[in-house]
Parts: structure tokens; C-alpha cells; sequence
């Protein structure tokens, strides 16, 4: 183990100056590691809410699925769609 020397105020302590610039670099290390945290922070609660947005999303779609027994077409889009008629989807087409 290290003794522990106090510092006299008649003699200063050579490697002060050492000690002061490595302070210092640690402080600017840890902000900037601050910053990186913040921007990470703030990318999470941007991503949060596009998930969650999605989320409503494909649950507004799971909505609209019809029954299993329902042989009707589906129509995930919302949009106006004419129905087949049967009887023209079984004609064979001559060219």
C-alpha cells in the first residue's frame, strides 16, 4: 500500500501540473461522453415513438381482418374496391 505524504505549503508537489492536465482531460472525456448519452437518450425516445406509431398502425390493420369463416377478399387499404363476380373469374380467356 501507498503511505499517504501531505502536501507542505513550503514545497509543491512536482507533478501538480501532470495532475492538473490529466483532470482535465478526464473532465472533457466525461463530457463528452455526457453529450453522447443525451443524443443516445434522445434517439431512444424518437425511436420509441415511431415503434409505438407502428404498433397503432398494424393493429389498426389486425382490426380490419375479417373472421376466419368470412371468405369475403380482404381489403387491408381501406379502399373502395368493386366486387368480382364469380362467374367471370372461372371464363377462359381467348386472345
Amino acid at each position: 500500500m501507498n503511505e499517504y505524504i501531505p502536501l507542505s505549503a513550503e514545497e509543491p508537489a512536482p507533478n501538480m501540473d501532470a495532475l492538473c492536465a490529466s483532470i482535465n482531460r478526464v473532465a472533457e472525456k466525461i463530457q463528452v461522453i455526457s453529450e453522447a448519452v443525451q443524443k443516445l437518450n434522445l434517439n431512444k425516445v424518437q425511436l420509441e415513438g415511431k415503434i409505438n406509431d407502428a404498433q397503432k398502425r398494424v393493429q389498426r390493420i389486425l382490426s380490419r381482418l375479417p373472421d376466419q369463416g368470412d371468405g369475403r377478399q380482404l381489403n387491408l387499404l381501406g379502399e373502395v374496391t368493386t366486387p368480382n363476380n364469380p362467374e367471370d373469374d372461372n371464363e377462359p380467356t381467348t386472345h
